[in-house]
């Protein structure tokens, strides 16, 4: 049977500049997506923009615009960090786009043709860069309780979607299942609001036109989350309940900030069970990033910019250290002290180190060709018995989405091989005519630790991996675990060249 993923990021909103936010759920999901194409899964991998919204409208109004134009121009940036970032998604939705209209219309008529939309009248607190409504008790001060900016009191005819009439059902399914939203401390928190009680949701505008008609009700656009989240299932074609839709829904895994957890874990679901849709597999909210341990703000002028951070560092060192840092699902400081560690320490001393030395000693002793493993002894043993179980560890890690506990589990192999070195002692055997036999397997062995350890950085690293695997005479581009995790995939005989360093130090500036 076929073994099919599905993974998506947030749509982007075009009014944003991408951020190492932006950058952080992406790559997450690229790793995942990587991970579970190189154990034979049929992948389907998400990204896109959300474009719509009287936001979008005025910010393109105020530049001498078109709303779409605006959001042709910005979706580009998101498109080309993407390439930047080496992310490898199979499709990249546009809320403008035709094939999410048709979607998002027919989940309308479909809600409303049960009853579960009617048409009434909507008196609130709005906050128009959040996007947000708030009763009288939510605001702070007046103010918007999620961003802090003034709202205005806002009455005009709505279309209502009946989210209370799902309450109860969406709390049991909460319930009934543990791995639903997660962390835990996010699922806590949307249990309670729901059993504070789901009021009906305003589900479309009078106020601006930038947006998805009402079907047979053009004054109205539908509400930019009705439209947004949607986007989920008409990427994969729906209404058409074959094709991609058939065979990735319901999705493995929404991640997501944890900024917009309830409107993924309430509002969705709920949209979803009014429309007779089985609902996603996981919704995973991951921590917000702080800038050397201050909030990040355009007015604090610390937003760090992804595209320069790559410039300086490299694509693998970036992408390493975003998921290595803070374990998925809490808050995170970004430094470049840390970031410098992590270059020197992790990736220049333990892995480019290995690296280097292992092929330097197969050049010096052997000519560069891989001799065949003798007899093995105890200290060969045990590091051939870390590999199988790292590999099983690593595979239940990453289902739960513990990336910076996958990275350790890898480095775990790093540090091991290293010793095996230093326990072993190559540069002595070299030097005893009758210990070739020994040098050989001992050598095998490091480069064989080495093949398979590019294999599992593939997912977090892609350049490196496939830099590595080339060196020791394998396919860079055919990163497949299934069937290839296992000892002994090297073949005595193979050339191997004497690396290059894969990770330069980097000097404190």
């Amino acid at each position: 049977m076929d073994k099919h993923f599905y993974v998506t990021t947030p749509i982007y909103y075009v009014n944003d500049v991408p951020h190492i936010g932006h950058a952080y759920t992406t790559l997450a999901c690229d790793a995942m997506a990587r991970y579970k194409r190189a154990r034979g899964y049929k992948v389907f991998f998400l990204t896109g923009t959300d474009e719509h919204g009287q936001k979008v409208e005025k910010a393109a109004h105020a530049q001498g615009e078109t709303p779409l134009e605006l959001a042709d121009r910005v979706m580009k940036r998101y498109q080309s960090l993407w390439e930047k970032l080496n992310i490898t998604h199979d499709d990249f939705i546009r809320t403008s786009q035709e094939r999410h209209k048709k979607g998002v219309h027919h989940l309308f008529k479909l809600i409303q043709g049960k009853g579960d939309i009617y048409l009434g009248e909507y008196e609130d607190w709005y906050c128009t860069p959040c996007e947000t409504f708030w009763t009288e008790k939510q605001l702070m001060d007046g103010s918007c309780p999620d961003c802090g900016r003034p709202t205005d009191k806002l009455k005009e005819e709505s279309y209502f979607f009946r989210m209370s009439k799902y309450q109860d059902q969406l709390l049991k399914h909460i319930e009934d299942h543990p791995d639903f939203i997660q962390p835990r401390s996010r699922r806590n928190e949307i249990l309670s609001f729901v059993k504070e009680g789901l009021r009906d949701l305003s589900i479309s505008r009078t106020s601006f036109s930038w947006g998805i008609p009402v079907p047979e009700d053009e004054k109205h656009v539908i509400y930019v989350w009705f439209d947004a989240l949607s986007n989920y299932i008409t990427a994969l074609g729906y209404p058409d309940l074959e094709g991609h839709y058939g065979a990735f829904w319901p999705v493995d895994a929404h991640v997501i900030g944890k900024d917009i957890l309830r409107f993924h874990a309430v509002y969705w679901p709920t949209f979803l069970l009014a429309a007779g849709i089985p609902l996603p597999k996981k919704i995973f909210a991951h921590g917000w990033w702080t800038v050397e341990g201050q909030k990040m703000s355009k007015s604090l002028r610390n937003v760090v910019e992804p595209h320069m951070l790559v410039d300086k560092y490299g694509v693998d060192a970036i992408r390493y250290f975003l998921l290595r840092e803070v374990p998925f699902g809490l808050d995170g400081d970004f430094s470049h002290a840390a970031l410098i560690h992590r270059i020197n320490s992790d990736l220049a001393n333990d892995l480019g180190n290995l690296l280097s030395r292992t092929t330097a000693m197969l050049n010096k002793y052997f000519d560069g060709e891989l001799p065949a493993p003798g007899e093995l002894a105890e200290i060969d043993r045990l590091l051939q018995e870390k590999f199988p179980a790292a590999i099983t560890l690593i595979d239940r890690q990453m289902t739960e989405m513990a990336f910076n506990k996958t990275l350790q589990t890898i480095w775990e192999l790093v540090s091991a091989a290293n010793k095996y070195i230093d326990e072993s002692a190559p540069w002595t055997l070299a030097k005893d005519a009758s210990q070739r036999t020994r040098l050989g397997t001992v050598m095998y062995n490091l480069l064989e630790g080495v093949r398979l350890i590019a294999l599992l950085i593939a997912p977090f690293m892609p350049g490196s991996a496939a830099s590595i695997l080339t060196t020791l005479g394998c396919d860079g581009n055919n990163v497949t675990l299934d069937g290839n995790d296992h000892w002994g995939g090297l073949q005595p005989g193979t050339r191997i060249a004497k690396a290059e360093p894969l990770f330069p130090r980097i000097e404190h500036e």
